[in-house]
């Protein structure tokens, strides 16, 4: 795949034709002898991962050429310096916003990814991010999110799993979906791609450009505005184990999602944990 709208949207961009997981791939290039020949922005794609992982331990797993999976490497600096290390959490987020954007353009685009030719009547899709990075088509996941340190703390790759073709056979979950089952026609995963890369470096450039700082670069209110959780009754498994529900109501500065606890009423900032969103 030849891929020529994403390789212009990145500082370096390496496809290949399988991987056992690009984060992994890519994070040994980044920490080797030749890193230097890995810059800020350098990209890594396959259509064919065979050991990809998720949050929390999890899986994720496609048939060759359906899906894809995108790395890219972030070596953040600001005035000349590294970004401290305690911003590096709002990159999930960050990242979860730019695929919910990329997504979300395909989908209102008539189907079609840069297209403009809708049917009338056509049904709306709803793409949203979920807390703190799934971004679901009317609430079925179509992508995930995965953020690794890099071992000398300089920076940080950013893994994305993208269903690209998939058809209903082939999806991982009951509660999975594709680009090509929500539009009817099969996705240019160039285009889609381009368009993740180009919001990525957007709201990158912004947060870097305002000191790391989300709400002066305009980042809080971004993933505010795509975050399909916020107002959404849940359930939250903690990392001890316990089990938090309530009411998302919004987050903080620091990314954290904030829980009104339908126990008692309290607000809860919570760091890390599985979120369920339930329906009643």
């Amino acid at each position: 795949m030849e891929f020529p709208l994403s390789r212009n949207a990145g500082a370096r961009f390496e496809y290949l034709i399988e991987a056992g997981s690009t984060n992994d791939v890519l994070v040994a290039n980044a920490t080797g002898a030749d890193a230097a020949s890995w810059p800020d922005r350098s990209v890594l794609v396959t259509d064919n991962q065979t050991r990809g992982r998720g949050r929390l331990g999890r899986t994720w797993l496609a048939p060759t050429g359906k899906s894809l999976a995108i790395s890219v490497l972030l070596r953040p600096v600001v005035d000349g310096a590294p970004l401290p290390v305690d911003h590096f959490g709002w990159f999930p987020l960050l990242a979860g916003t730019a695929m919910t954007r990329a997504v979300r353009e395909v989908v209102d685009a008539g189907m079609k990814p840069g297209g403009d030719d809708r049917d009338e009547g056509s049904p709306v899709h709803e793409v949203t991010l979920k807390w703190p990075n799934d971004v679901l088509i009317d609430g079925y996941k179509v992508s995930g999110i995965l953020s690794e340190l890099l071992p000398d703390a300089t920076g940080l790759v950013i893994g994305a799993g993208l269903n690209v073709s998939l058809d209903e056979h082939d999806l991982p979950t009951l509660t999975s979906t594709s680009l090509l089952l929500v539009t009817g026609s099969a996705p240019d995963a160039d285009a889609v791609l381009a368009r993740y890369l180009t919001e990525l470096q957007s709201l990158t450039a912004a947060f870097l450009a305002a000191g790391g700082d989300p709400v002066t670069s305009g980042l809080l209110a971004a993933v505010r505005d795509v975050c399909g959780t916020l107002g959404a009754p849940v359930r939250v498994q903690l990392p001890g184990g316990n089990d938090l529900v309530g009411t998302a109501v919004d987050l903080d500065r620091d990314g954290r999602l904030i829980v009104e606890d339908q126990a008692n009423g309290e607000l809860q900032a919570v760091a890390a944990g599985d979120v369920t969103h339930l329906r009643y």
